[in-house]
């Protein structure tokens, strides 16, 4: 495992699935967290783990499609903790599910509220406190959803190709910089979203059966050690959870 003692992460979405899995990779390597949620509150279980083993961490109520909210959480979090190490831009939604002539147009703006310009907001908020201290990780969470469109996701795929395009532009900006840019697809993982996919029946992806999708724990790893030295080279790259060359470097075994 990484050490990343003394380290400071924001792991966005943290509630549940790969970002509270992560947040308590974190912390068992080291990391002092800063997690959110759209309420602090449901982050207590994370925390609860967390606390139990030993770890540092707090939560904040965020909604990071607000850019003044996730600017209050990185003044929180290094008012706390002194800095900020690495960002994880996890939160994300995959409603509303539906043909593009059937979804509520609120809806699907919210989608890109969060999933794309949340991005955005973290990154915009976090960059200045990287490029001043010469240092520091951004994580986009990706997706396949990102290259190939799905019938009824037409917000989650819209949302995704941008955050491609975004982890691309921030790493063009920062390339002269020690700021290091990553996307992550972490494939098909048995969290709270694919129930909701699955009930839609819309797409083979909601046609694909519980036991055939992957626990949290692989990306969730994975993620931390693109926090490590060992990742820079893959700096400015987009990244899946697939790709057998990086689950070896992970420690994982093959998907295969």
């Amino acid at each position: 495992m990484n050490n990343l003692s003394g380290k400071v992460v924001i792991v966005t979405g943290a509630s549940r699935g790969i970002g509270a899995t992560a947040a308590v990779e974190f912390a068992q390597a080291g990391a002092k967290l800063s997690l959110c949620s759209t309420n602090a509150a449901a982050c207590s279980d994370t925390l609860e783990t967390i606390g139990n083993e030993g770890g540092i961490a707090f939560a904040a109520s965020c909604d990071m499609s607000n850019y003044e909210a996730v600017e209050k959480l990185i003044s929180e979090t290094i008012e706390r903790y002194g800095k900020i190490d690495a960002l994880i831009n996890n939160a994300g939604i995959i409603d509303p599910i539906g043909r593009i002539e059937d979804t509520n147009p609120e809806d699907w703006a919210r989608n890109i509220s969060v999933n794309l310009v949340g991005v955005y907001n973290g990154t915009r908020a976090t960059l200045p406190h990287f490029y001043k201290q010469n240092s520091g990780t951004i994580i986009n969470i990706s997706s396949g959803a990102a290259h190939s469109p799905l019938e009824g996701w037409s917000a989650y795929c819209s949302g995704k190709a941008g955050v491609y395009m975004m982890t691309q532009a921030t790493a063009l900006e920062a390339i002269d910089t020690n700021v290091r840019v990553y996307g992550f697809a972490p494939g098909v993982v048995d969290t709270e979203m694919q129930g909701s996919i699955r009930a839609s029946g819309i797409n083979p992806v909601s046609e694909l059966p519980r036991d055939s999708l992957a626990a949290a724990s692989d990306p969730a790893k994975a993620i931390v050690w693109l926090c490590g030295e060992d990742a820079s080279d893959l700096a400015g790259q987009e990244l899946t959870i697939r790709d057998e060359n990086l689950r070896k470097r992970v420690g994982l075994k093959s998907a295969g």
